[in-house]
């Protein structure tokens, strides 16, 4: 059997998985040595739902094999496991390996997900370890055919159950505390509105404001490229400077000052008049749940959001509002992480990715030296 390879996190970095930066945070252990480590890791849970024509809704449960080393025989969610350690871990990834544990545990394959929705990042601690779960909602054909495994589940147990059958297993069996809460969740939604989006009357169709965020840690052609093309479409663009109060460190080196001053350059030197652009400054709030209103809260009324980044697509799209097609830019080249790296490591090839005026800019704030500096601290 091959050697399953986790992704864990320490704990003071937990935060920053409220704010998508998955990759930068998380390390590779062996599954078996981070449990008897006790070392925090990262899990996924599914809580797939089918409807019948008629509208009557059933809920997939699973019964954990009494021959589980974890909470035999108790009721749980659909389908749980762990995350896979790989580079550039993201939202996407973490879906797949949520679609993955479903296939291998009840034989449903990722092409008969309807629809696929995150739904929260929840800390999940008990008195031996700690995981940090991706919840999903999935929806499913109410005659799907279902092929549990006997390793894994309960077979005769496992299966669709009715809202009032799962209730009475809630209230009288063996449940697992977490996604309990969840499954009482999912009897009070709409899920209708919650799988297709059905929330009109949030989503504007004008094409006069538009929102884009990012770090800028530093502002790159990427960054332009993208900017550029949603004025094309939209009279106003408002530029949200995410994570506005980290600073001084080798993911975020720059101010929030400095980077506004980077987006000003930039445009200015292609003529982007500023009553076409507004800047806000978006510090993190360390809270998925919240982080929508957040931003809202700062930079009022937009018509839509442009992002390539699927935590926040997702963030919004989950909220109803309008999110554009993501603008396509060569991500492994215009990649501010990269950028950073190649200057440590005094590769002038950082320089024809960043605009010039950024780039003396960078220079002008000593941000080379900066980065070197911060680089060699944050390793220690």
């Amino acid at each position: 059997m091959e050697t399953e390879i986790v992704a864990c996190i320490k704990d003071i970095n937990i935060k920053y998985l409220e704010s998508g930066q998955v990759s930068k945070v998380v390390f590779p252990m062996e599954r078996g040595k981070a449990h008897k480590q006790q070392i925090t890791h990262l899990i996924t849970r599914f809580f797939i739902i089918s409807q019948a024509p008629n509208g009557d809704i059933k809920y997939l449960v699973q019964k954990r094999s009494k021959n589980k080393k974890e909470y035999p025989e108790y009721y749980t969610d659909s389908s749980s496991g762990h995350v896979i350690w790989e580079k550039n871990l993201d939202l996407k990834k973490i879906q797949k390996d949520a679609l993955r544990e479903l296939e291998e545990e009840f034989g449903i394959p990722s092409r008969a997900l309807l629809h696929t929705k995150f739904y929260e990042l929840n800390d999940e601690k008990d008195n031996k370890e700690r995981e940090i779960s991706y919840v999903f909602f999935g929806l499913v054909d109410y005659n799907i055919d279902l092929k549990p495994d006997p390793d894994e589940l309960d077979i005769k147990e496992s299966r669709f159950y009715e809202r009032y059958e799962l209730e009475k297993i809630l209230e009288n069996e063996k449940s697992i505390k977490y996604p309990k809460k969840i499954w009482k969740e999912l009897f009070n939604t709409d899920t209708d509105s919650f799988f297709e989006n059905k929330l009109e009357s949030k989503i504007s169709h004008n094409k006069n404001i538009a929102l884009f965020i990012g770090r800028f840690q530093p502002l790159h052609h990427g960054h332009i490229h993208i900017l550029m093309n949603i004025l094309k479409s939209y009279k106003t663009v408002k530029i949200g400077i995410g994570s506005s109060q980290l600073s001084n460190t080798f993911n975020d080196p720059f101010t929030n000052i400095e980077r506004q001053e980077f987006i000003k350059a930039a445009l200015k030197k292609r003529r982007v008049f500023t009553k076409r652009y507004h800047l806000y400054d978006i510090p993190d709030i360390f809270n998925a749940k919240r982080w929508v209103d957040h931003v809202t809260s700062i930079v009022g009324e937009f018509d839509a959001i442009f992002s390539n980044s699927d935590w926040i697509r997702e963030l919004f799209q989950n909220k109803g509002l309008r999110v554009e097609k993501k603008i396509v830019i060569f991500k492994k080249k215009f990649n501010a992480s990269s950028i950073r790296r190649l200057i440590t490591k005094n590769n002038k090839s950082w320089k024809p990715l960043v605009p010039k005026e950024v780039v003396e800019l960078i220079e002008k704030y000593d941000g080379i030296n900066r980065l070197k500096s911060l680089n060699t601290t944050d390793s220690l």
